[in-house]
């Protein structure tokens, strides 16, 4: 049997494009001589449709679609993601279901039965779970078909008390039963620079316990805070990958199942950290700007390391020629600061303008003057200037249709080292997950043929330049140890006591998680950020802001 994997870039809710999308990967698999296509998760509607899903409307579109696609399908057939209605007295309206297409019209529907709650995800909020199974016949095989989370009831999760034996149920031990041939995964699964091994790892321990090649197709692009990177395989019965599609980018290929078994194993060399990190930040801001019908972009070019590298990834996702950035110096401004943002905007031909701040700073310092006659300079003074560049951003923003990129990292945004209004101001957060010191290794990838990031950029002590001789180093601790900090206490839930009992000093951790803590409204205020961690802020981190825990 000829197989092929369709991995898409879906757009939520734009019917049209996805549904001709579908049907041209059919026409072409049909002409290739394919027995079966196999496309992924919620393909028409596009993944995470979210409370989209609570319109009747939308629902009908995509049950509309799906008899559209199955008109195409003549001689193939096709596996498609789309909801589905339950028409069940009782339980949720909706199944997240894979519809199976062939000669012209459906022929079954299979439902998700694993429907995580945690994280990003939310899919109990509107699906039922599935509670029978049954197998599809393609050809003479019998093919089993699972959802994305139905492989994950044995996860893989280390020192996690949320998410220690999340399920009761295992959907692959009812289908075994059924004595299938194949097993096909349709899936929407993000993007975390971890998770392509925690996958490779599942798939091929489902692989190897139930003895059964798997076809695994996974959704790419991005969705506001969530990128897909595709990645989809083909995995033998003994758990060894035999074929993976490209990441981070569209790809249609091709498997003989009955070849499985003796293809060569792939020696594919795996993408590192920064990479994967970066491919990963180009795609999210590209889709954003393409999905949202935006095309330029602009940001405040400091000399500092974060608007650098933010700078190279808006280049790369949108071109040069759809960015106009502002250099805001002030009076604490340092001389090579101005040169090096100058530098990188000339080495990337992106145009920039010049607008110092001083006098309107001054101006504000009069207008308040009456209010604060006698008091001494503060936090207050470092937030206008703040304000004012922000502000002014806004200005080109609204005057040029120009989107503004925020450029804080997640260590700043977890201490609250940034001000509302301010630097804080933007449509999307690029590095709103991209730890400090990853930021500073990003830089240095960025750089590894040559020198697009001015070396003094990376080198040179952070600063926020809003007081004489300012460094990040005076406020927070060194962030090769504030890192792991924030990483124990985020990513890994870990408490106080467990983060010192590490080795770290006391008072750092308690400072450290002090300011993450009071620093949840700011947090709530914030852009949009593009996930590339296990646990982002945003939809993925639900705190309270008025906790005292």
């Amino acid at each position: 049997m000829k197989i092929a994997l369709a991995q898409l870039n879906f757009h939520v809710g734009n019917f049209a494009a996805n549904t001709q999308k579908i049907i041209t990967s059919i026409e072409k698999a049909q002409a290739d001589l394919c027995e079966l296509i196999v496309f992924s998760e919620l393909a028409v509607c596009g993944y995470p449709p979210l409370d989209l899903l609570e319109r009747e409307a939308f629902v009908q579109q995509c049950l509309q679609q799906i008899d559209v696609i199955a008109s195409r399908c003549q001689d193939i057939t096709a596996v498609v993601g789309c909801p589905s209605i339950n028409d069940q007295a009782s339980g949720k309206k909706l199944f997240n279901s894979a519809f199976v297409l062939s000669a012209g019209k459906i022929q079954s529907v299979h439902h998700k039965t694993l429907l995580p709650n945690y994280d990003v995800f939310d899919e109990y909020r509107y699906f039922e779970p599935n509670r029978h199974f049954s197998l599809v016949e393609v050809n003479g095989k019998k093919m089993a078909l699972t959802i994305c989370e139905d492989l994950w009831d044995e996860q893989p999760v280390a020192n996690s008390f949320a998410k220690d034996k999340l399920y009761t149920n295992s959907p692959m031990q009812e289908l075994k039963k059924l004595n299938p041939d194949f097993v096909v995964n349709i899936a929407a699964s993000p993007f975390s620079y971890n998770q392509g091994h925690i996958r490779h790892q599942i798939i091929s321990q489902k692989a190897i316990k139930n003895k059964l090649p798997f076809v695994y197709v996974n959704q790419v692009g991005a969705n506001t805070e969530l990128v897909f990177d595709g990645s989809s395989l083909v995995v033998n019965s003994k758990g060894q990958i035999v074929n993976q599609l490209n990441s981070f980018k569209e790809d249609i290929q091709y498997c003989y199942l009955q070849d499985v078994e003796q293809d060569n194993v792939l020696t594919k060399v795996q993408a590192g950290k920064m990479q994967l990190i970066c491919d990963a930040l180009v795609l999210g801001v590209r889709d954003y700007f393409s999905k949202t019908g935006f095309t330029k972009a602009t940001l405040g070019l400091s000399g500092g390391l974060d608007s650098a590298v933010t700078l190279v990834i808006a280049e790369q996702a949108l071109g040069a020629q759809n960015l106009r950035v502002l250099l805001l110096p002030s009076k604490y401004s340092s001389e090579h600061s101005i040169k090096d943002a100058e530098e990188l905007a000339n080495n990337l031909n992106v145009a920039y303008d010049i607008l110092p701040i001083g006098d309107i700073v001054d101006s504000y310092e009069h207008t308040l003057n009456p209010l604060f006659k006698g008091l001494k300079p503060d936090l207050t003074e470092e937030n206008i200037q703040a304000r004012i560049r922000g502000s002014l951003l806004m200005a080109l923003s609204n005057k040029f249709g120009h989107i503004l990129l925020n450029t804080s990292n997640k260590s700043e945004a977890a201490v609250g080292y940034g001000t509302l209004y301010g630097d804080m101001n933007g449509g999307l957060s690029v590095l709103g997950d991209v730890y400090k010191t990853d930021v500073f290794a990003l830089a240095r990838y960025i750089n590894r043929k040559e020198e697009i990031i001015p070396v003094n950029t990376i080198v040179k002590p952070p600063s926020a330049e809003l007081r004489p001789d300012q460094k990040d180093s005076d406020s927070l601790p060194d962030y090769e140890v504030l890192d792991q900090i924030l990483f124990n206490y985020i990513e890994k839930n870990q408490s106080q006591q467990d983060i010192i009992a590490a080795g770290f000093d006391a008072d750092v951790v308690k400072k450290a998680i002090r300011m993450v803590n009071l620093n949840e409204y700011k947090r709530f205020q914030t852009a949009p950020i593009i996930r590339v961690s296990s646990k982002a802020f945003g939809m993925g981190r639900r705190i309270p802001l008025v906790t005292k825990f």
